[in-house]
């Protein structure tokens, strides 16, 4: 595809006035608002090369998107689809037993808990199969909580 060659990308006037909607509200993510401009400069008769250079993008994004539209419509276009991503370490349940352990007391020889401690206690007890400490401090820190930190009490003086 020739690059100084206008891409053939004409959107039906509902897809415009979608695209317009879209740019218009700004609440959508960067990405969507940025290929909402590349569609919206291609019906407009833009080339690849003018669109990519007024909208700070490179030519091969703009070809992506085009194509993607062609391809697709619309939708596919604007949104990427849905990452698998890694499965989550810990459900919900098994979150919310090890928070309940951790308002607890810590296992015997212990003043407190460590983010070690509690992790090596929920694989112990059974919460978990496996658990590292960096999902038990994410974790913690999702519930705020700190259960290294010994408690501060004050005690008004008798007056």
């Amino acid at each position: 595809m020739n690059d100084g060659r206008p891409m053939h990308s004409q959107l039906r006037k509902g897809e415009r006035q979608g695209l317009s909607g879209i740019v218009a509200k700004g609440w959508e993510p960067a990405r969507v608002l940025r290929r909402a401009l590349i569609l919206r400069a291609l019906d407009q008769g833009q080339n690849l090369s003018q669109v990519a250079r007024n909208l700070g993008v490179v030519r091969k994004t703009v070809r992506a998107v085009a194509r993607r539209n062609e391809a697709g419509g619309l939708e596919l276009a604007l949104y990427e689809k849905p990452r698998p991503g890694k499965q989550r370490a810990l459900n919900a349940a098994q979150g919310q037993r090890i928070v309940a352990m951790v308002c607890g007391p810590p296992r015997q020889g212990w003043a407190r808990w460590t983010v070690r401690l509690i992790a090596e206690e929920a694989v112990k007890r059974r919460l978990a199969r496996r658990v590292g400490r960096e999902t038990i401090r994410v974790l913690l820190q999702s519930h705020d909580l700190k259960p290294w930190r010994g408690k501060k009490l004050v005690y008004r003086g008798a007056e």
